[in-house]
């Protein structure tokens, strides 16, 4: 099935049935990715007195209630209210789900036990026209990353200013395979959270959006996509999310 996406007055054209998800699935059992120490996920079906909602423990159906931390668990798409004190709600910040994506390989720098993401790192990439949304995939890009806990291992993070960098190239979704654009213990300054959303700030960015921890295996080649970010609308600063990449064909 063949899709024609009118963006920033361009066409762009796709296949629908080529779509491919760079997001980690969620388990209840042994769930992982996990970062921050955060719970597990527990999936438990409803128990009322003899009726259960799980079809392998003899319920005529499955109907089961979810524990889940979006930020910690597995891929996330969050809006400025992760940071705020108003309540801002990604139902309301993700105001389009489709945009011009590029997908890019990056081997972070190394300095005093930290690993990062610089300024000039991005600043040497050309972006394409109209691209409204950065896909960074950190290397070497280890298939256990998918399926690890992450805390206490002081991930790759961001430089403030290479996100100042982004920001002033209109860049209104970042996405990326580590936990945090932070560095996991920064004494709570959350520098880069801060810059790509101007907050706090007379216009903070409401409609822009950062996704942690997704996974773009090596088939998926760096280049251009037209990305779909679905997001459950939560009434919340943060939801799972499912980020879908689709070539672009012309």
């Amino acid at each position: 099935m063949k899709a024609v996406i009118h963006l920033n007055n361009r066409e762009y054209l796709i296949d629908l049935n080529e779509g491919r998800s760079i997001s980690t699935p969620f388990y209840g059992e042994n769930h992982l990715p996990r970062a921050f120490n955060s719970p597990d996920i527990d999936i438990v079906p409803v128990r009322n007195g003899d009726w259960i909602g799980s079809t392998t423990e003899g319920g005529i159906l499955n109907f089961k209630n979810i524990f889940i931390n979006p930020h910690g668990n597995g891929t996330h798409t969050e809006c400025v209210g992760h940071i705020a004190t108003e309540p801002y709600y990604i139902k309301d910040c993700l105001k389009q789900s489709h945009h011009l994506a590029q997908l890019i390989s990056i081997k972070p720098k190394e300095q005093d036990q930290d690993t990062f993401i610089s300024k000039q790192q991005l600043e040497a990439i050309t972006l394409e026209e109209g691209i409204s949304c950065i896909i960074i995939r950190t290397l070497p890009n280890l298939k256990e990353d998918k399926i690890k806990d992450w805390s206490d291992t002081n991930p790759t993070y961001i430089k403030a200013d290479a996100i100042g960098h982004l920001v002033e190239q209109g860049i209104e979704h970042f996405m990326i395979d580590v936990p945090s654009v932070d560095r996991e213990n920064d004494e709570g300054k959350l520098l880069a959270h801060k810059t790509f959303w101007q907050y706090p700030g007379e216009q903070p960015r409401t409609r822009a959006t950062i996704t942690e921890m997704i996974y773009a295996p090596d088939e998926i080649k760096d280049g251009s996509y037209i990305v779909d970010i679905q997001v459950i609308p939560f009434a919340m600063d943060a939801s799972p999310s499912n980020i879908k990449l689709y070539k672009v064909k012309n």
